[in-house]
């Protein structure tokens, strides 16, 4: 490189004696090495980001763990409010409303059972009459249907008789009636 008329050595050039026998303005050869190294940094620090990139994820990670941590320590804690709350406060209260309200539920509910087993049992009992009444009025239909059969031959034949009787008269009757006009007739 040229700068103002005197030539000095760039870091790399100084460390491997490249070109001219002269020294840089610090002289030693310790010196290029502490150049050198400097350089390796700028060049880390201008075109190597991952170190940053590295420790910005650090910082990322690390703040997100803790707010996280935070968070889940508020819902934690809020629950465990809750439930506090939930065992002190609201169970004790609906166990007493329960205990209070159930035991008259259960009277309603075993009154309401008597009343319906009342209702079925005079139900059946009222079936029961109906149906004894049903066999009985049915015994008696068969019975005076028997009865009924049993008398018709009589009957018939009491009609027939009647009949057979009415016939004769009426032949006498009409026997009669011819005689009388047979003396009219005569006249």
């Amino acid at each position: 490189m040229s700068g103002g008329g005197t030539d000095t050595l760039v870091g790399c050039e100084a460390a491997l004696g490249g070109g001219s026998k002269k020294r840089d303005s610090l002289g030693t050869a310790g010196s290029a090495h502490l150049i050198i190294k400097d350089l390796g940094e700028i060049h880390s620090r201008l075109l190597d980001h991952r170190p940053v990139i590295q420790g910005e994820t650090r910082y990322f990670v690390k703040e997100f763990e803790e707010k996280r941590g935070l968070r889940e320590m508020r819902v934690l804690e809020n629950l465990k409010n809750m439930i506090h709350e939930t065992n002190e406060h609201t169970l004790p209260k609906c166990r007493d409303t329960m205990r209070d309200n159930l035991s008259q539920v259960l009277q309603r509910l075993q009154a309401a059972n008597d009343s319906v087993c009342r209702l079925q049992q005079r139900e059946q009992e009222r079936k029961k009459i109906h149906s004894d009444h049903l066999v009985a009025s049915e015994k008696q239909h068969t019975l005076q249907w028997d009865d009924f059969m049993k008398e018709q031959p009589n009957k018939r034949a009491e009609v027939d008789e009647e009949h057979r009787k009415a016939m004769e008269r009426l032949k006498e009757q009409y026997a009669e009636m011819e005689k009388d006009l047979a003396k009219f007739s005569t006249f």
